[in-house]
């Protein structure tokens, strides 16, 4: 399995027994929609390598207690520590409305109510503040904040994004 076909699921943060069980925390909006995986991948030297579930549970907020098969012992979940754990994209839930993954949205068109199309995006910077569509425009840049007051609608069949930019912002990367 290769990286750009799996999304993010979380990290394996701490150990939780003598028996090899580990705790993941899941950068996830729904932990619990995800205690009941066969198997994950585990990001280790660069590449994904697939690890059975044995068990898991639902700990708390965002955690997930697991147990692997073949990891019986606190010495081999040393190795795990710290490690990213992938799924593949096609386990995602589709969203519909104005929900959309970072990773879909690369490439679509943006569509401003005042501007009309002002680019393509690039990428999306997360950051905890604030979230930002990063739009290539020409040999420019143009910096959108994501949020639902800006985004109108988003049309997945011809990848376009339709925004409202609050007054003067778009005008800040056109001068």
């Amino acid at each position: 399995m290769d990286i750009k076909d799996c999304f993010y699921l979380g990290k394996i943060t701490k150990k939780y027994s003598f028996k090899g069980e580990v705790i993941l925390n899941l950068d996830t909006d729904d932990p619990q929609g995800y205690q009941n995986l066969k198997s994950v991948f585990i990001l280790i030297n660069g590449k994904l390598i697939s690890f059975v579930i044995e068990k898991s549970s639902y700990q708390k907020k965002s955690m997930l207690r697991v147990k692997f098969e073949g990891i019986n012992s606190e010495e081999d979940v040393s190795s795990l520590l710290n490690k990213e754990i992938y799924l593949p994209l096609d386990l995602l839930p589709n969203l519909d409305g104005k929900k959309f993954y970072y990773h879909e949205i690369i490439g679509y068109k943006v569509v401003d109510s005042n501007y009309g199309p002002i680019g393509s995006i690039e990428k999306v910077n997360d950051k905890p503040t604030q979230s930002i569509f990063v739009i290539k425009y020409k040999e420019r840049q143009i910096l959108i904040p994501i949020n639902e007051e800006i985004i109108k609608e988003i049309d997945r069949k011809n990848k376009s994004i339709y925004i409202s930019a609050p007054n003067g912002l778009i005008d800040l990367y056109l001068e």
